[in-house]
């Protein structure tokens, strides 16, 4: 299997004022491209293989190092772009929202926990919203690490490394997290991953 760079589900000014076109560039074209790159040259010497990149993402933690690091973070940019949708967040609708006010208690509530996540991952990383046992939960990790090496289903996700919002908001990482939940997070796309 050989990774590829997938094309935006929207144009690159479209998250604009929340997420510039500039970040968006460098986030996609530059970022997320070096993992393809990096990840197809590690590939063609590890005699790992899968036939679709979530499958490639279990087989190359098997490996660890670098390898895993470039095909995960291929997963979970690609998961990142399909979070987030022009005109996208605020509170939720359908069986997410009623799933968020079963397991947080409310929406509000919900809010502040992946909040907590997203600031209290130290360094790079990123925040998630999970389905685990049953029930919807945040989990943060390190790097690249995802949480499909466990028994988590990734429902929505966040980046936190620092490339994802330094150009639009320095050091500000809860104001990107307060944006990305108020007005980029795809309830559509969390919906589809619920069912």
């Amino acid at each position: 299997m050989k990774l590829e760079l997938p094309d935006l589900p929207y144009a690159a000014n479209a998250l604009e004022p929340h997420m510039s076109a500039e970040t968006l560039g460098f986030h996609h074209g530059k970022h997320h491209n070096t993992y393809v790159v990096k990840g197809n040259e590690l590939l063609a010497d590890a005699g790992v293989d899968a036939d679709n990149l979530e499958d490639l993402v279990r087989a190359s933690a098997k490996v660890g190092g670098p390898l895993f690091n470039n095909v995960a973070q291929v997963y979970n940019h690609n998961f990142f772009w399909k979070s987030m949708k022009p005109a996208g967040g605020g509170a939720p609708s359908g069986a997410i929202a009623d799933k968020i006010n079963a397991d947080f208690g409310s929406y509000d509530d919900f809010k502040k926990e992946f909040t907590a996540g997203g600031v209290g991952q130290f360094g790079s990383g990123w925040v998630w919203l999970v389905l685990d046992g049953g029930k919807l939960k945040i989990a943060k990790t390190p790097n690249a690490e995802t949480p499909l090496t466990t028994s988590a289903k990734p429902i929505l996700v966040c980046d936190v490394w620092e490339h994802a919002y330094y150009l639009d908001y320095q050091n500000r990482r809860p104001d990107f997290l307060a944006a990305f939940l108020e007005n980029l997070v795809n309830w559509d796309f969390a919906n589809q991953n619920l069912a």
